[in-house]
């Protein structure tokens, strides 16, 4: 399968933004990494109470999958993380790389 990369970007409940960044940096990420996933990079965004990521995936499932994988995982089940506590709003958008010309 090709590389997919995701932008996922979370509208956060006011006043949570960092208990939710502590929770994906401890819980989510090392995840996330051991089931094949890389993280491209993590913004906040205090003005909007927004939290922007890069996850991709370049295994031999499609991103989907692997990702129905993870939710589905008992670690996953284990974190005790309901994503609606903490998120008002997801928009997460299937990106492609374009390279600069020089």
């Amino acid at each position: 399968m090709p590389k997919t990369t995701q932008l996922r970007t979370y509208t956060v409940r006011e006043g949570m933004l960092d208990e939710w960044v502590e929770r994906w940096r401890t819980e989510i990420v090392p995840l996330r990494l051991e089931l094949g996933f890389a993280i491209d990079g993590a913004w906040v965004d205090r003005a909007r109470n927004q939290f922007v990521w890069l996850i991709s995936y370049d295994g031999l499932e499609t991103f989907a999958e692997r990702n129905a994988f993870y939710w589905a995982s008992p670690e996953r089940k284990a974190m005790n993380l309901d994503p609606d506590e903490y998120l008002v709003h997801t928009d997460d958008r299937t990106v492609e790389t374009v390279q600069p010309q020089q």
